[in-house]
């Protein structure tokens, strides 16, 4: 832990950096694709990068530049910047007009994933504290962002939707649907498995639910990223104990 630093992209080479690391868990591990994925030069891109900020875990253990100095990513997206990109990277896939008319400040996050030898560490932890405090520095009220489920066929995925939309389905004021609606109550709640449905969710959804986050309604399939995807909400005035913990746990970013 003591190589790891969090800290915001500086550069081009930083953003490329944080679009290596895309590639290799997006594309290589879980097969995702799309318009302006580079395949020759293995990034992981799109339009809206150059308006995000790019929170990196990086390991100064490895020289900057080199594979394995950028070890985790966030890409994070203030309200202003995505009126700059003509709106957030969820818009395509969820009506987020119940989010926009609550006049709350905005921050959607994004993109976010792991060099696979850091995962299960302090790696996440360290980029948990990161974010808590580019939050307080922005004064992002509503955090929220795409989470994706592996696998495209929502039967598969019964367990971990139905207990979503049964346990931490969102106020009505803050309830954002899906474009393309898949109902996600495809079970009834007494023929739910909560160890199943839980053992189903990755582990990222579930330190949200555990802060307080809840979903929208519906979810969307995305058939370039191989991925059924959930509009995780987070409202930071109701953010869990825990969540509050992190938030003043301070990481250093810059």
């Amino acid at each position: 832990m003591m190589h790891l630093a969090v800290r915001l992209a500086r550069d081009e080479s930083d953003l490329q950096a944080a679009q290596a690391l895309r590639y290799r868990v997006f594309v290589q591990e879980m097969g995702a694709d799309g318009p302006l994925v580079d395949h020759a030069a293995k990034l992981e891109r799109d339009r809206f990068d150059a308006f995000a900020d790019h929170l990196l875990l990086v390991n100064n253990a490895v020289p900057a530049g080199q594979p394995g100095h950028v070890v985790g990513v966030y890409r994070l997206m203030p309200q202003a910047r995505a009126r700059a990109a003509g709106g957030f990277y969820c818009d395509d896939e969820f009506d987020l007009q119940p989010l926009i008319a609550s006049r709350r400040r905005l921050l959607e996050l994004g993109r976010s994933c792991v060099d696979p030898a850091w995962r299960g560490g302090p790696a996440m932890l360290l980029m948990w504290q990161g974010l808590a405090e580019y939050v307080q520095r922005s004064g992002a009220e509503i955090l929220f962002g795409a989470a994706s489920l592996r696998g495209t066929d929502p039967q598969a995925l019964a367990q971990p939707l139905s207990l979503l939309h049964h346990t931490h389905l969102a106020p009505p004021e803050l309830r954002v649907r899906a474009r393309s609606f898949q109902p996600m109550d495809l079970l009834a709640l007494d023929q739910l498995d909560r160890k199943a449905a839980l053992a189903q969710l990755p582990p990222l959804i579930k330190a949200y639910l555990r802060i307080g986050g809840v979903v929208g309604d519906g979810a969307f399939i995305d058939h370039a990223f191989r991925t059924t995807d959930i509009c995780l909400i987070l409202d930071v005035a109701q953010m869990s104990r825990a969540g509050r913990s992190l938030t003043g746990a301070r990481a250093g970013v810059s």
